[in-house]
């Protein structure tokens, strides 16, 4: 039985860009999957606490010699890393806020980002799972673009997941996203419907070829 981690972190609800392709790419999941399972984290409706030094250092202090407090303080993490852990495959929708990613996905990451562990050794404990993230963004910073350069979302998680956790990496990136609610962007409604599409179809086509490799 496969089990999918889908994280949302938009808070656009409805109207998110992002969420509506996690959901398409779920929904495909799961008729590949009828008997599998999703976790399911929406951190924008339940966001996670960001780390405090208690919490922080508890991680840095083995489980058997930790105090009570630290104990405490790091049931979270503990709850947060075995759903990773546990995970045959990951899904975030990861919209970008101000050139990067929304705050309450870092909270995730610093919860999930454990040295020794998830981290920072031979044999990370989630190491070769697949991990499809889609990052929405109202503009475009592709090659050629005024914005060219000012993407730090998708080099940060490929950094960070791919080299910090193990994980294999995979984007759906829909750009152009305010095309159709700002005036000064007509012009660029079609290129966002283009680029809506296409994330669209990116979205079954992944996650049916992913189905399938792990029922394979």
């Amino acid at each position: 039985m496969a089990t999918l981690l889908h994280i949302d972190s938009s808070l656009n609800g409805d109207n998110s860009a992002s969420r509506a392709v996690t959901a398409l790419y779920r929904e495909v999941w799961e008729s590949e999957h009828p008997e599998g399972k999703v976790v399911y984290r929406d951190l924008a409706a339940d966001p996670i606490p960001h780390v405090d030094a208690l919490t922080y250092y508890a991680g840095y202090v083995a489980p058997e010699d930790r105090t009570p407090e630290q104990r405490e303080a790091y049931a979270l993490n503990e709850e947060l890393i075995s759903e990773l852990e546990n995970a045959d495959a990951i899904l975030i929708g990861a919209p970008m806020y101000n050139y990067s990613i929304p705050s309450t996905l870092k909270a995730w990451l610093d919860r999930v980002i454990a040295v020794g562990r998830t981290s920072m050794t031979a044999n990370p404990s989630a190491a070769g799972k697949p991990v499809t993230v889609v990052t929405s963004r109202g503009g475009s910073y592709a090659p050629g673009t005024p914005q060219e350069g000012n993407d730090f979302v998708e080099p940060y998680l490929r950094h960070v997941l791919g080299n910090g956790l193990g994980l294999e990496v995979d984007f759906i990136v829909p750009e152009l996203t305010l095309a159709p609610s700002n005036p000064g962007m007509a012009e660029l409604v079609p290129l966002f419907e283009k680029s809506r599409d296409l994330a669209q179809e990116q979205a079954r086509s992944k996650a049916a070829a992913l189905a399938a490799r792990l029922t394979a």
